[in-house]
């Protein structure tokens, strides 16, 4: 365990990591029915265990390994530096350990310490929170990258010697979004956990988990009609929501997005133009002055409203 001295020193580190995993949430369903709301990224206050959830623990986790990992690796933290535990030892074919490699091991050690620490119950949520974690923390080790340098007579590769370092933290947030789509649901044994019995409970738990990889994300229930707002459920709703009707360079998700959230939860397309006043036709006068002129000019959204006379029902169930 981190002494306080340490715990001070890493807290910024934390923090930072935090909102790192928050905001690659954030643009990984930027476009989605449920995008990431402020309101599911404080993990306290979540009050289901869907494989929204579970992505939200995930990329937090995550973002808190990533972060102390690249602060070790770059002298920013006392009494922590590169992994040099394996240099000078073979690592493959024509290759050796050597340079500097990433410090997971110490990201995953502290990032364990603070995150997991908020799990202080016994129950099935809170083991889903702990594997959810873990597996946030494999996705980094997962996407790490190795890289090598030349070495011999005129650079000609006869030796080379590698390390590994961090990938940008897109990868893991992509990494950790198909494993989103891909999330099981745990399969507990009912009848074992209503018994009571503590130790009946802790192993249905350990059961149900024992067949599911550490690099999955599991979840508990299954994911609210994010398409209707209903508070208690976590779900805002898409009317109102902003999609993109047309233009160039969207991405798939962007090109879908009116669909996804409007037509197929039942809504329409709003168009809202709102004019916008700016500086224009600026010139320059000798010396030393520029004037500009006011101009208008007209910003176009698109955005999720309800149809004339529509009933608002949706024509598609799925989740998203």
């Amino acid at each position: 365990m981190t002494g306080s001295k340490d715990y001070l020193t890493y807290a910024k580190s934390v923090q930072v990591g935090t909102q790192t995993g928050v905001q690659e949430c954030k643009r990984q369903f930027a476009w989605d029915r449920w995008n990431c709301p402020d309101s599911a990224t404080q993990l306290k206050g979540l009050k289901r265990a869907t494989r929204e959830t579970a992505f939200v623990h995930a990329i937090s986790s995550a973002g808190v390994m990533y972060t102390l990992t690249r602060n070790c690796s770059l002298g920013e933290l006392e009494n922590c530096g590169c992994d040099g535990s394996k240099n000078g030892k073979l690592g493959g074919r024509g290759w050796l350990w050597g340079g500097c490699s990433a410090n997971v091991e110490f990201g995953e050690r502290i990032s364990k310490e603070y995150v997991d620490a908020e799990e202080t119950g016994q129950d099935s949520r809170a083991a889903v929170n702990l594997h959810n974690n873990a597996a946030g923390r494999l996705a980094v080790k997962d996407t790490m990258t190795r890289i090598c340098r030349c070495h011999g007579m005129s650079e000609s590769c006869s030796v080379k010697t590698c390390w590994t370092q961090l990938s940008d933290f897109r990868a893991v947030g992509n990494y950790l979004r198909i494993k989103y789509i891909h999330a099981e649901k745990l399969d507990i044994d009912q009848k074992r956990m209503n018994a009571g019995n503590s130790a009946d409970i802790q192993g249905a738990i350990m059961d149900a988990l024992g067949s599911i990889a550490q690099s999955e994300l599991i979840y508990l229930q299954d994911s609210p009609d994010y398409c209707r707002k209903n508070a208690s459920l976590g779900a805002h709703g898409t009317e109102g929501r902003e999609c993109l009707l047309h233009g160039q360079g969207l991405t798939q998700g962007e090109r879908r997005s009116c669909r996804r959230l409007c037509h197929e939860c039942g809504l329409g397309v709003e168009e809202k133009r709102t004019e916008v006043m700016s500086s224009c036709n600026c010139k320059f006068h000798w010396c030393c002055k520029v004037h500009c002129e006011d101009c208008a000019h007209v910003t176009v959204k698109h955005v999720c409203g309800r149809k004339d006379g529509g009933d608002g029902k949706r024509r598609d169930r799925g989740p998203k």
